[in-house]
């Protein structure tokens, strides 16, 4: 099958780890893949030349269309596979207007009812595919990392701090940025801690001690490795339930514990006592980095629990074998667009 993933740009995480990553799987058991990007908002045009007859299957990962951009491509192309990592029928959190869209929601209904397969990132996701089409083409994929690519944190080195650790962009960091007062009150209650932000661009805080890395996906590993705990936080609402966990998931393979507050993935992936923490409070937060300062054998105990449950569930093998059903669905020849096709 020759296969190509539309994605918004060769470098983005998510084509990163949902479309790139397995493109070794997918060549392995005999298919062709391809990731082409969008660029700029005539991106349909600019792709119609390649789409008349060099793909069987193509995926969408993220975008949404208008109506005339998805009849125009639904006639293009047999197989139409929408993958999506985000709540992308709501605006963003940190939107002044909100997060309710009609718009964005109307789009993602109209896509996801023209795809002939839906592949979500997580549950959340998937149940609200299931919602506006037909659950049976809906498949979770969970995002997933390649956990041969790191090795685990020292937590028996010997240095003079703690290294809590945050990874992300400059769109995520706005969460960190919020918890400023919470961080703040860590690193007055908690000597000898710092903070590791791995991203684009840097925060300050008056307590904390800030150690600034720009993010590179040649050093990103290295960064992690060199820490000691993770932490992530989300606001509590819709848009932050379809989250996929990455940074816990990179957090976790890198053998970090981790403490996060209690939404969304952080729920699913952070088990209370086992992997980590959750967290709410002020005293949460603190507590919880206390005790992991001072033990790093339970920093180690935790970290490689974390491990291990990537291993078993978020590694990209798994990943691999969940779009392995997606293909063999597709070739079954149960769905596929067999009206006429658009030249």
């Amino acid at each position: 099958m020759r296969i190509t993933a539309l994605v918004k740009s060769l470098d983005h995480v998510c084509c990163r780890y949902r479309a790139a990553a397995f493109r070794p799987h997918f060549e392995a058991i005999g298919h062709e893949f391809a990731v082409r990007p969008w660029w700029s908002p005539s991106f349909l045009w600019q792709m119609v030349p390649g789409l008349s007859c060099d793909i069987d299957a193509l995926i969408v990962q993220r975008k949404l269309l208008s109506s005339w951009q998805l009849n125009h491509l639904r006639r293009r192309v047999r197989w139409l596979i929408y993958d999506f990592d985000d709540s992308v029928f709501l605006r963003s959190s940190y939107n002044p207007r909100g997060t309710h869209c009609p718009t964005r929601f109307a789009q993602f209904r109209q896509i996801v009812q023209a795809a002939d397969i839906v592949t979500a990132g997580n549950a959340f996701l998937r149940d609200q595919a299931c919602a506006v089409t037909d659950p049976a083409k809906v498949h979770l994929i969970p995002t997933c990392v390649d956990a041969n690519r790191y090795s685990l944190a020292d937590h028996f080195r010997n240095r003079a701090n703690v290294k809590l650790a945050w990874i992300g962009s400059s769109s995520t960091i706005r969460g960190l940025e919020r918890i400023g007062d919470i961080l703040d009150c860590v690193g007055l209650s908690v000597p000898k801690t710092s903070l590791k932000v791995i991203c684009d661009r840097a925060i300050s805080l008056q307590r904390l001690p800030i150690e600034f890395c720009r993010w590179s996906e040649s050093t990103e590993i290295a960064d992690l490795i060199d820490a000691d705990i993770g932490v992530s936080w989300l606001p509590d609402d819709a848009w932050s339930e379809g989250k996929c966990g990455l940074k816990i998931l990179q957090y976790m393979a890198a053998g970090l514990p981790v403490i996060a507050n209690p939404v969304g993935m952080h729920k699913v992936l952070v088990k209370h006592g086992e992997t980590g923490f959750l967290v709410k409070t002020v005293d949460e937060w603190i507590a919880a980095v206390r005790r992991l300062t001072s033990e790093p054998a339970l920093r180690r105990q935790l970290g490689i629990a974390g491990r291990h449950v990537v291993e078993r569930y978020f590694d990209v093998a798994h990943g691999a074998a969940n779009w392995e059903t997606v293909v063999r669905t597709l070739e079954s020849g149960t769905r596929g667009y067999t009206g006429p096709r658009t030249k």
